[in-house]
């Protein structure tokens, strides 16, 4: 089994200013947080409801991310700065972990800041690390998991296999995805100097430590007649069908931030082409692994590749240390001014730093127009900014006409909503105003099923008034809601008040279910 000595490149310990660049990605989301967020996303409201459901999985995703979220509230409550905390220090630990990666490349100090700057200016992990969701952690997860490897292939130490099955398997337990990591790294294992490691139990315990941990999924999903793989289905063929290898390509250089595309580059040379990175190189077959995986597909988002960049960003800043060391090149060393105005230039596009109206402003200056992974009609902004705009409108104009029906009527009505943000928002609001829980056909929305409500009496948030009158005796409009900003389809949207279903509800259930 080959043996590896460190490289005669890595410097002396530098963890303080690794620290340091860790810390300021945090402040960047504390202070956004505390002070310029334009609201409560819609995906969170999603997350949140289903903390209030703890299981062993969920249609659109595993479990982790949901009792962390889960514990989180417990400890902190439901404000929107406790509720992203937790993604804002992972994005931070994710920027350490980055930089120390490049230090186990054998990068000196140059590198690891070139390594950091690289994950602090990429947009979608600022983007990540500013709301709640599975991401930002799976950004962390899979940091680590890289990580664990480069210490592994440097070390030849087997506790490593044991950390990398852990990280692989919370990873996948986690968000799905994880599955292709772990795969490019067994495929890279496989392809290098380092096969012999699968004639010992090392990599097998590795890989049956991430199968426990993943298992409870597995075993939802059997029980649930694979929701997830009928997610995965429908959003491919719905939301996402617009998506193609070619949108998915161009936008790793959009998602990164088009000033780290050099760092990036440079960092696949080092792991396929430099002397000192061929060590490393189960790393780069791994990242090609999963973008061949994702752009093959047809339909990926191209955000699910960026979990995997911590790799390039720590292989390209040993290159450009290297680089920036000749004489002749020394001038390159102010690099990382550049980085960081580019990087403040762009960053409100991917964290809410602005006011606004003043984005809406600085956007049309900028030439950028609002885009939408789900191809859907925008107006002014972005989807993941329009998504924070709209939903305590939303609740409150259901508590008015909630409150105007009899206590009686008020005992049997059902809240319904056709989308989990809809739903989400009678939820999180709703407390504040007095309302129940509410109903939906989205999602686990469905698999928590209609309770022990009839039918007799639902208010309807949003939705057409021919679909409601084909299975409820009397419907009539009782208020709309409109807000500026949200997205056009959740704009303007009216409350039904629906009595009589034609059909007993439990029976319409099974009509209405909506996974994607």
């Amino acid at each position: 089994m080959p043996e590896l000595s460190l490289h005669p490149l890595r410097k002396t310990n530098g963890i303080a200013l690794l620290l340091s660049f860790a810390l300021a990605k945090l402040l960047v989301h504390l202070l956004t947080n505390a002070f310029g967020d334009y609201g409560i996303f819609r995906d969170e409201l999603y997350y949140i409801a289903c903390s209030n459901h703890l299981g062993a999985g969920y249609v659109d995703q595993p479990p982790l991310s949901i009792y962390i979220l889960a514990l989180n509230r417990f400890l902190l409550g439901d404000s929107i700065f406790a509720l992203r905390l937790l993604p804002a220090i992972a994005g931070a630990a994710t920027v350490y972990i980055t930089g120390r990666t490049a230090r186990e490349f054998g990068g000196g100090t140059f590198a690891q800041m070139l390594a950091c700057l690289g994950s602090i200016v990429s947009l979608i992990n600022l983007g990540m690390g500013s709301v709640y969701s599975m991401n930002a952690i799976d950004h962390l997860l899979t940091a680590l998991a890289i990580f664990f490897t480069a210490r592994l292939l440097t070390s030849c130490d087997r506790k490593y296999w044991i950390f990398l099955g852990v990280a692989l398997g919370l990873g996948t337990l986690n968000k799905i995805g994880m599955a292709w990591i772990g795969s490019g790294i067994a495929l890279g294992i496989l392809l290098s100097s380092y096969r012999g490691w699968f004639a010992t139990r090392w990599p097998w315990l590795a890989a049956a430590l991430t199968l426990i941990i993943f298992l409870p999924y597995i075993l939802w999903n059997i029980s649930h007649d694979f929701a997830h793989l009928e997610f995965i289905r429908n959003a491919s063929e719905g939301k996402y069908s617009g998506l193609s290898p070619w949108t998915f390509t161009t936008g790793q250089i959009l998602n990164q931030n088009p000033v780290t595309f050099p760092l990036w580059v440079a960092g696949l040379y080092f792991l396929f082409f430099d002397s000192n990175g061929k060590a490393f190189r189960p790393l780069g077959i791994m990242f090609l692994f999963s973008f061949a995986v994702l752009a093959f597909n047809g339909h990926s988002k191209a955000e699910y590749l960026a979990p995997a960049f911590p790799a390039l960003f720590a292989g390209g800043g040993v290159i450009l240390e290297r680089i920036s060391a000749r004489r002749l090149m020394r001038w390159f060393r102010p690099v990382y001014v550049f980085f960081l105005a580019v990087g403040f230039t762009l960053a409100p596009f991917a964290i809410s730093i602005l006011p606004v109206e003043t984005y809406v402003r600085y956007a049309k200056a900028l030439g950028e127009k609002p885009s939408s992974a789900e191809s859907k009609e925008l107006a002014e902004l972005p989807q993941h900014y329009a998504d924070r705009f709209g939903w305590e409108d939303k609740a409150a104009a259901v508590a008015r006409a909630f409150h105007r029906l009899s206590p009686e009527e008020q005992a049997k009505c059902a809240l319904f909503g056709d989308n989990y943000g809809r739903c989400g928002a009678i939820d999180y609001f709703g407390r504040k105003y007095g309302l129940p829980e509410a109903i939906g056909s989205h999602n686990n929305y469905w698999i928590w099923g209609p309770r022990d409500y009839s039918g007799e009496v639902v208010l309807i948030l949003g939705g057409d008034l021919e679909n409601k009158q084909s299975v409820f005796a009397g419907v009539e409009v009782v208020d709309s809601v409109s807000s500026r900003y949200c997205m056009p389809y959740e704009n303007n949207l009216r409350i039904y008040l629906c009595r009589n279903l034609k059909m007993p509800l439990k029976e319409l259930w099974q009509q209405v279910k909506h996974y994607d």
